[in-house]
């Protein structure tokens, strides 16, 4: 482990959703540095193959532990699902995902056990959620369902759009029919929806956002192991992308509630040789 408190925390998503979980880790761990890589070169990953998404996941995390990073945030539903445990053989630093603290705080907020997951097709069919929640209550009703489309409506801005709520009706009504009572929202893209899909789900459903939870679990492990940035400075941040496509800026400002200014491309492959040699 880096003995070095004031590294920074390196999070990573194959786009630009990882920026929600950014504004989380912001949010309850202020006086944190960080450093964001967005892969938004080869984005989405959700349409790969397992094989595919791991090396993929192996080299963002090598670019991530290359800047001296404490601690690795997997902030991509997909990755978590397919490669944390990869990732977690290959570097000696601590990992943590989106699914275990996803499904821990969902177990925690359910009255019924009965637990809905929306997320990509890759994290439904890899049935990430339904495993891990069973895993530590076999008791727990779990219903998944794909929901692509949210995707591009979030990244779209189209929060309170009738398209938007046509969408999360179609998606959501067999939820509603299973009678959950706690919803977990199985993609960093999907927290910009939040108050479209609380509309349409009901307010007695309880929604889960993985990225509280990633951040939660993140600052008790800093306190527990007496990892946490006591600096007392505010914290430094800085965001890379293997490509920056038309309305990137936009719609990166979008997730994280506020201005982006430092952001460079960095060509992944070139960068892993140049290390390499």
């Amino acid at each position: 482990m880096s003995s070095n408190k004031k590294n920074p925390i390196g999070i990573f998503d194959s786009g630009i959703g990882g920026l929600t979980v950014v504004k989380k880790i912001d949010e309850y761990l202020p006086h944190e540095n960080s450093i964001y890589f967005g892969d938004t070169a080869r984005v989405p990953y959700g349409t790969k193959s397992n094989s595919t998404v791991i090396e993929y996941a192996v080299q963002d995390a090598q670019f991530l532990v290359n800047q001296h990073v404490k601690l690795l945030i997997v902030a991509c539903n997909t990755v978590s699902s397919v490669a944390i445990n990869s990732l977690k053989e290959k570097f000696d630093i601590p990992i943590i995902g989106m699914i275990e603290p996803g499904a821990k705080m969902a177990l925690e907020k359910t009255k019924s056990g009965r637990i809905g997951v929306i997320g990509t097709y890759a994290t439904i069919n890899n049935k990430a959620y339904s495993n891990e929640i069973n895993r530590i209550d076999s008791e727990a009703k779990v219903y998944e369902k794909a929901c692509p489309l949210f995707v591009p409506l979030a990244e779209e801005g189209w929060i309170d759009h009738k398209a938007t709520y046509a969408a999360a009706e179609e998606y959501l009504q067999e939820l509603k029919e299973l009678k959950i009572d706690t919803l977990i929202l199985g993609c960093t893209h999907y927290p910009i929806l939040t108050k479209t899909i609380q509309d349409v789900i009901g307010n007695d459903v309880k929604l889960i956002d993985s990225g509280t939870a990633a951040a939660t679990l993140v600052k008790k492990y800093l306190l527990e192991n007496n990892y946490q940035n006591d600096s007392g400075k505010k914290s430094s941040e800085r965001f890379f992308v293997s490509d920056v496509p038309t309305k990137f800026i936009e719609v990166a400002q979008r997730f994280l509630g506020r201005e982006v200014n430092d952001i460079s491309k960095v060509d992944l492959e070139e960068e892993l040789k140049r290390i390499m040699h």
